[in-house]
């Protein structure tokens, strides 16, 4: 999600994808609410909870979800942070582990993804496989197909070039129409999600 869409919920302070030590300066701020989304998912430049945590301390709120966010919540729940969203669900419940899911690799200028994140391939093919589009076996296969690929190599169309393999020609033809008109983009819908909620807690403040 864009800035400017990001804007369009809540006027607030938008910055890249946090990475280690982002976070360290606004410990001497007041009255702030933060808001984890997406972040740097190499290991020398995550986020790490010591950060957060050191947030949290100071009674500073923060909220989590759609990416870095999510798995970020998800571990550090237990200690005030505030996870939203389907996908910090997902970790919370197990149904998924590591940043692998969510990585993705930005244009450094525009921000604009140049990949797809696993956890929306995946969300979108499990949602295929309960609509009978395709089987749950299947749906599998792909899946493992593609967690097998290094992640700024994953998209839509590497997923259709396993799935063609994989499929029967009526199969495919439907599954591919299905991601084109109706995939879901839960990543974004968790962002919103995120800003949303940050945007009640002003609110309820107030």
């Amino acid at each position: 999600m864009s800035h400017d869409e990001a804007r369009n919920i809540l006027d607030a302070d938008y910055r890249p994808p946090v990475k280690r030590g982002d976070l360290i300066p606004i410990y001497s701020e007041n009255d702030v609410i933060v808001g984890i989304i997406d972040g740097v998912l190499l290991n020398e430049s995550a986020v790490g909870h010591r950060e957060i945590l050191g947030l949290l301390e100071r009674g500073i709120t923060v909220v989590g979800g759609g990416s870095m966010g999510a798995l970020r919540a998800s571990e550090l729940k237990d200690f005030g942070m505030i996870g939203v969203g389907e996908i910090f669900e997902m970790y919370s419940s197990g149904v998924i582990d590591g940043d692998d899911e969510v990585a993705i690799v930005f244009n450094p200028e525009t921000l604009e993804p140049l990949s797809e994140a696993l956890i929306n391939i995946r969300y979108n093919l499990e949602r295929a496989a309960s609509l009978g589009i395709i089987s749950w076996s299947q749906s599998e296969d792909i899946i493992h197909e593609l967690k097998s690929i290094y992640f700024p190599q994953r998209s839509y169309e590497k997923a259709l070039e396993i799935a063609y393999r994989k499929l029967k020609e009526n199969e495919f033809n439907t599954l591919r129409e299905y991601l084109i008109n109706s995939a879901k983009d839960l990543k974004k819908s968790d962002a919103k999600l995120v800003i949303t909620t940050i945007k009640n807690l002003i609110y309820s403040k107030k």
